[in-house]
């Protein structure tokens, strides 16, 4: 038997009853999974993740009161500013293309999936957000941060975000936007995956974001990718 304690706490954030319950059942068909709370809007959210955090959330984007987007940057926002971690924040979305993904990337989320995917990889993606890393939607992120680029107007690409990097830093942030690996990224520059991972580390930093997904979001949303 697993330790209730060890459990990864999931939320669920959604304004259909039905789509809830389908979610809930698969939750805690999981020996490893607890749900720890739902919430039919995104007001309702903040609440409950400020007094009983949780490690996941699937936040649908689109519901009445106050949408996804909004809650996961009030979630996030309020966490950071409390001292406590940051839950990792899925987003939910019912087509592939929806803008709000990207803004729920920039916001916080750690990843997106369409509300229509397949249980076990929901799951999946649980276990991987927890242990730190990011989910998306089968295909390809690159157009979908590619197709909500080309619905911002601007003059060109924005360098002076790049400012505070180094010059191998901005290797490194052009090749992990482009979506390189890490030993690929070591390869390409000559240098060791230690030595990438330092470098990323430090990248993330400087530019105020959380994880790889934003990081492209970001390079897409300045223009910096072509």
């Amino acid at each position: 038997m697993v330790d209730p304690s060890s459990s990864v706490r999931v939320a669920l954030v959604d304004d259909q009853p039905l789509f809830r319950a389908g979610i809930r059942m698969v939750v805690e068909s999981q020996s490893d999974m607890t749900l720890a709370w739902e919430a039919d809007h995104g007001g309702q959210a903040v609440e409950l993740a400020a007094e009983h955090p949780p490690d996941v959330v699937l936040m649908d984007l689109r519901m009445p009161e106050m949408d996804g987007v909004t809650a996961t940057r009030m979630i996030v926002d309020s966490a950071r500013e409390r001292g406590l971690d940051q839950p990792k924040i899925i987003a939910l979305t019912t087509f592939n293309r929806d803008h709000a993904v990207v803004e729920s990337v920039q916001a916080g989320a750690s990843g997106y999936l369409l509300k229509s995917a397949e249980p076990e990889f929901l799951l999946a993606a649980i276990r991987t957000v927890h242990s730190g890393y990011s989910v998306i939607a089968p295909g390809s992120v690159h157009d979908l941060f590619q197709h909500a680029a080309r619905t911002v107007p601007t003059a060109g690409p924005d360098l002076s975000v790049l400012e505070p990097l180094s010059a191998r830093e901005r290797d490194v942030f052009l090749l992990a936007a482009k979506g390189l690996a890490n030993g690929e990224m070591a390869e390409s520059l000559f240098v060791s995956e230690a030595t990438v991972k330092t470098h990323l580390r430090s990248v993330l930093t400087k530019l105020g974001v959380r994880t790889r997904l934003q990081l492209v979001a970001f390079a897409y949303e300045h223009r910096l990718l072509g």
